[in-house]
């Protein structure tokens, strides 16, 4: 097994500590935290805020990258932060917890997170800087689009389509077999049929 790159996570929030506790499940050592000038030196749970989003070039061959900006109205600060790690030529993380399972037939994108207890099925494939939160199910050949948030407890049906840039609010269903425009924000518990 390939030894796993230090992490560095962008980004200080609530969905940084969700994600702190799923790297540290899942055996990485995390470097520390970029964060807004005025909270570094701050402490998140048990990692420091070492800098600021300017200092993604000093860490591009030490560690890999999360971005850990949540998503809810806009993926527009994720698309940013996304962006300056590419051009620095950084690499990102695909970070899944230890409790989640996901098929070894299913596709998961760089820089995508898979959260506690979640569950990804066979031919599923998930597109880059995901969100796939705490308990949240993808069925078979469901397909989500670059830079979307499924929330908690969301249950996503067999053969659903999911465009970029989408938000499903905590606890909704989807139906089988339909799509999802992108860019579509679905409020929480949300029973989508078509």
């Amino acid at each position: 097994m390939m030894e796993k790159k230090p992490l560095i996570l962008v980004g200080g929030g609530g969905h940084c500590k969700s994600v702190i506790d799923v790297a540290e499940s899942a055996g990485y050592v995390i470097m520390g935290i970029l964060d807004k000038p005025e909270e570094v030196g701050k402490q998140v749970l048990a990692y420091k805020v070492i800098g600021t989003d300017d200092d993604i070039p000093m860490y591009v061959d030490k560690a890999e990258f999360v971005i850990t900006v949540g998503q809810i109205k806009s993926t527009a600060i994720r698309h940013r932060i996304a962006e300056k790690i590419e051009k620095a030529g950084g690499k990102l993380a695909t970070v899944i917890a230890s409790d989640a399972t996901v098929s070894k037939y299913a596709t998961i994108g760089e820089g995508s997170v898979i959260l506690h207890k979640c569950v990804v099925n066979a031919d599923a494939r998930i597109g880059r800087n995901c969100i796939i939160n705490t308990m949240a199910n993808v069925e078979h050949e469901v397909e989500i689009g670059d830079f979307c948030h499924i929330s908690t407890g969301v249950m996503v049906n067999g053969m659903t389509k999911i465009g970029n840039e989408t938000f499903i609010g905590s606890g909704s269903v989807l139906y089988n077999c339909i799509e999802v425009p992108a860019g579509s924000i679905i409020p929480a518990g949300t029973i989508v049929r078509r």
